[in-house]
């Protein structure tokens, strides 16, 4: 046994919050997915679980079996528990059609929708995504079912219904491709102003970085993540993991994006900001080696753990930031 101490006594000492986001399936049915996620990790997220889709199996019905397991099993664990996400255009349910709705409905269809799952864990999830993704990546808003029928307000809204029934918790606006300063995360800067100029209940913006193909600059994204607090909101790194493209690998691959995750985890030590949620416990899970073309595009093997649960260079590279 080895005296060093694991990835998440190093997170708790330090008071960061070190997660993963979670699959129902294998946190049931492999022993080492959730030994690993409990002994390596202080914080959860359901990768899917909690998205509209596979909440809402009928019009009348939810499904909380999936969601449930990973909630409980983060709070069971003393875990930090983030909820993903309330407000999505992706992955609503395969029965959900926009024209079957009023706009006065959809209204009322995303009110009910916030007051019963966010109403459903308030006394167990943390902090929510409420909104994710709104705007587009030339920066514009993005057209979505919500955006169409109630214009921006629909996150006005959004935050306001989920303040109303999870009070306690920290409500978050999320997005991708705004990690370092460039056009979309200088348009979700100015959508956020917006929303606090309007009293909006937002307390954070949760930035992916999904490190694929392009690593954004640490320098950036500490000069983002200042700005941001700056408004006086908090800034989570949500789903963060760092692939190359496949026709372009470096020679050894596994020590830089081990010195890319320590320069992000200590970028965010450097400007307080205090979580960061890995998309994934494993390589062997990661939504990189399983999503659409992705294996073809990108290296696969993008988290801390490799596809057998062994500790990569990532894995010492992120302790030794927190212990440093």
């Amino acid at each position: 046994m080895s005296d060093e101490p694991t990835l998440r006594t190093a997170a708790d000492e330090r008071g960061f919050n070190l997660g993963a986001a979670v699959d129902p399936n294998a946190l049931r049915n492999d022993p080492s997915y959730w030994k690993t996620l409990r002994s390596s990790f202080n914080a959860v997220t359901p990768e899917n679980a909690l998205k509209m889709g596979p909440l809402r199996p009928s019009p009348n019905t939810y499904d909380f079996t999936d969601a449930d397991a990973v909630v409980n099993f983060g709070v069971a664990n003393d875990m930090y528990v983030r909820g993903h996400t309330l407000v999505w255009h992706n992955q609503t349910p395969h029965w959900f059609q926009a024209w079957d709705y009023t706009d006065d409905q959809l209204r009322e269809f995303l009110r009910d929708h916030i007051h019963t799952v966010a109403g459903r864990y308030r006394a167990k999830i943390d902090t929510w995504d409420v909104v994710n993704e709104a705007v587009a990546d030339d920066g514009t808003m993005r057209e979505t079912v919500w955006y169409d029928a109630l214009g921006e307000e629909y996150l006005d809204l959004a935050f306001q219904w989920a303040s109303e029934v999870a009070p306690d918790a920290d409500l978050y606006y999320n997005d991708y491709g705004a990690d370092a300063i460039n056009e979309k995360s200088d348009a979700i800067y100015d959508l956020l102003e917006r929303l606090l100029e309007r009293g909006v209940p937002v307390d954070g913006v949760g930035l992916q970085l999904h490190a694929l193909g392009d690593h954004p600059d640490p320098e950036s994204v500490a000069a983002n993540i200042e700005r941001f607090q700056a408004l006086g909101l908090e800034v989570e790194i949500t789903e963060m993991d760092v692939s190359f493209p496949a026709d372009d690998v470096p020679d050894d691959p596994l020590e830089v994006q081990a010195d890319y995750y320590r320069s992000i985890v200590e970028t965010c030590l450097e400007v307080g900001c205090e979580t960061v949620v890995t998309w994934g416990v494993n390589d062997a899970n990661s939504w990189v080696a399983n999503f659409k073309d992705f294996p073809e595009r990108f290296t696969t093997e993008p988290l801390l753990f490799g596809g057998r649960y062994e500790e990569k260079p990532a894995y010492h590279a992120v302790r030794d930031a927190l212990e440093n």
